[in-house]
């Protein structure tokens, strides 16, 4: 209990921390998301990049250009627009999760677009993520955010379970990208518990900023190691 107090004493500068931990895990998840996508041209791993790459840059946002500035220049204009930047880059996040997921099914075969980050498929969920980022703020609370990234990563691990199931012998990322997936989906609906029956208790939150810490670890970790195989795989087939 003494470590919360001082943990909820100190947090802003907490949060700074943590934020900024996530902010390197998913500079270094886009980064050897990219090379393995240089190896190996699967759409998949780009979408999968751009999940990390939003909720860096959402991170950032939220933490960064948000608190740390508004505690030096308050404004409750820059702070609403920060807020709904901040909405509408974590919910595009889980949705290039998702879409990484389900890309085979979405797009036709043998269509290659130019532009993994905006494409006539990819530009319904910004527009989704947006709309529902704009609600949140013009009520007035994060419900919307909350109920649709609950059900997005429900169908995420749904999908994710059934890939391990089916090829997780072969892949053994899958295994990780399952769990990853319903840690997230436990993450978020704490959050939502959190917001609408403990009235955002700092405990409560602390626990939340932990468990998002090892869902990120967990995918870092994943992503280092399917690195790995891929860098053997390819030194030993090269000629």
């Amino acid at each position: 209990m003494e470590l919360y107090s001082w943990i909820i004493g100190n947090k802003e500068w907490i949060k700074i921390i943590y934020a900024l931990i996530i902010i390197s895990i998913c500079g270094f998840i886009v980064y050897k998301s990219d090379r393995l996508f240089r190896m190996s041209f699967h759409k998949g791993i780009r979408y999968f990049r751009n999940a990390f790459l939003f909720f860096g840059i959402g991170f950032a946002i939220r933490y960064i250009l948000g608190d740390l500035i508004y505690s030096i220049y308050p404004s409750l204009v820059y702070y609403s627009i920060i807020t709904v930047l901040f909405e509408y880059f974590l919910i595009m996040a889980g949705f290039f999760l998702l879409y990484s997921l389900l890309w085979k099914q979405i797009e036709n075969h043998g269509t290659d677009y130019s532009s993994s980050l905006f494409n006539s498929k990819i530009a319904i969920f910004h527009f989704i993520s947006l709309a529902i980022a704009f609600f949140d703020y013009l009520w007035q609370t994060h419900y919307l955010m909350f109920f649709s990234q609950i059900v997005l990563f429900i169908i995420a691990s749904l999908v994710s379970y059934l890939n391990y199931a089916r090829k997780g012998a072969r892949r053994r990322f899958l295994k990780f990208y399952f769990i990853a997936m319903l840690l997230s989906l436990i993450a978020w609906t704490l959050n939502a518990l959190a917001a609408l029956y403990f009235n955002w208790n700092q405990a409560v939150l602390i626990n939340i900023y932990i468990l998002n810490m090892v869902v990120f670890l967990l995918f870092l970790y994943g992503v280092i190691k399917l690195t790995k195989i891929k860098s053997k795989n390819s030194s030993v087939t090269a000629p």
